[in-house]
């Protein structure tokens, strides 16, 4: 795959007006020449970072002159948007370090069945070798794996072990692994809470006595002042005197 670049004249925050105009502005660095700022067709960048990534060998024309590059990073913006793009230089008799990602394939008997789940424990890793050496991906096949507990270590993957040497990790670490699901954990309500919520039932279901002495306290009249309250309780005893 090819990308063709021009080197780029307009700098700082003047390069918004080239990513309005379909141009992404880039930085070519690495070798002896130093950083170069350049630009890119942004359509044509898209597809080729969909397809390459961040593992594999392009030829950059730049201005006419070619030479092997592997796009180092990319910036966006919140939205996903391509801001910016770092291509690094790549010499043939060198060595270099790049991050190749881990896909897996085929299907697992335990999985299928639901005894077991599939845990990712690497999706991608950081690799030596020369440029010509570096794989694209490293594809792992889980149909091998037919018992639970079971995985691949990275000293199992389908890679020359004598020209890529993984980095950052032990051999014997797990890639993926085949594990029991995980049961469901009823949340059991705290002692205090329970406690509470038995107060607060016992509040409502207050005994029929408690309130009827309540009802009769609040039907009860206010005590009137001076010869009203007399007058009043006396008429009842007139009457009976009278009958």
């Amino acid at each position: 795959m090819e990308l063709k670049a021009e080197k780029r004249k307009t700098l700082g925050k003047k390069v918004r007006a080239l990513r309005r105009g379909g141009v992404l502005p880039a930085i070519l660095f690495g070798g002896e020449e130093g950083a170069t700022p350049v630009e890119l067709d942004l359509n044509t960048f898209r597809r080729v970072y969909e397809e390459a990534g961040e593992s594999t060998l392009l030829d950059l024309d730049l201005n006419g002159k070619k030479e092997k590059i592997l796009i180092a990073d990319v910036q966006r913006d919140p939205l996903g948007k391509l801001l910016h793009a770092d291509l690094r230089r790549v010499e043939a008799g060198e060595k270099i370090t790049a991050t190749v990602p881990i896909e897996v394939v085929g299907e697992s008997i335990p999985v299928r069945s639901g005894e077991g789940v599939l845990l990712t424990l690497l999706d991608e890793v950081e690799v030596e070798c020369f440029p010509q050496d570096l794989p694209q991906k490293i594809t792992i096949d889980i149909s091998s794996l037919t018992e639970v507990g079971t995985g691949i270590a990275l000293k199992d993957l389908p890679i020359d072990i004598s020209k890529v040497a993984i980095v950052g990790h032990e051999p014997d670490e797990l890639a993926v692994k085949i594990d029991f699901p995980q049961k469901e954990e009823v949340e059991e309500v705290p002692v205090v809470e329970a406690e509470a919520v038995a107060g607060v039932e016992a509040t409502e279901e207050k005994p029929e006595g408690e309130e009827g002495e309540a009802g009769e306290g609040e039907g009860q009249p206010v005590e009137e002042k001076g010869g009203e309250k007399e007058g009043s309780s006396k008429e009842p005893g007139a009457d009976a005197s009278q009958e």
